[in-house]
């Protein structure tokens, strides 16, 4: 489904997740670290839903490209439930990364469009 709409991801039919696709250098910061910012500002035992969003298009989901990643991302996982950090198990997902569909226009920078100060701004 490849121009599928918000609305459509909001049904909870289509499989797709909300996310962030992010693009970096590793020469310039290390795959490890983005991980580690992944999992210190996000509730990763949260089945389904972060905050008040709720549904499966909202779920923990961490998506790989490669071999490296996806071993890397499961590490770094395994780490934080043995760090006690987290009371609850991680329900985060680690998948092979699909088709990205950016969002509308209207979608993006939405919590900046609508006046919403999120922690570290």
């Amino acid at each position: 489904m490849p121009n599928v709409s918000y609305e459509q991801v909001c049904s909870g039919k289509t499989g797709h997740a909300e996310a962030v696709r992010v693009v970096f250098d590793p020469q310039v910061v290390a795959y490890e670290t983005l991980l580690q910012i992944f999992w210190d500002n996000h509730d990763p035992t949260q089945t389904n839903g972060q905050g008040p969003n709720l549904g499966s298009q909202y779920r923990s989901a961490i998506f790989f490209y490669n071999e490296a990643q996806q071993l890397a991302a499961l590490a770094s996982k395994d780490a934080l439930a043995a760090s006690g950090k987290v009371r609850a198990p991680i329900t985060t997902q680690i998948l092979p990364a699909a088709a990205f569909v950016r969002a509308e226009e209207y979608h993006q920078q939405y919590y900046e469009k609508q006046g919403v100060v999120l922690r570290g701004n």
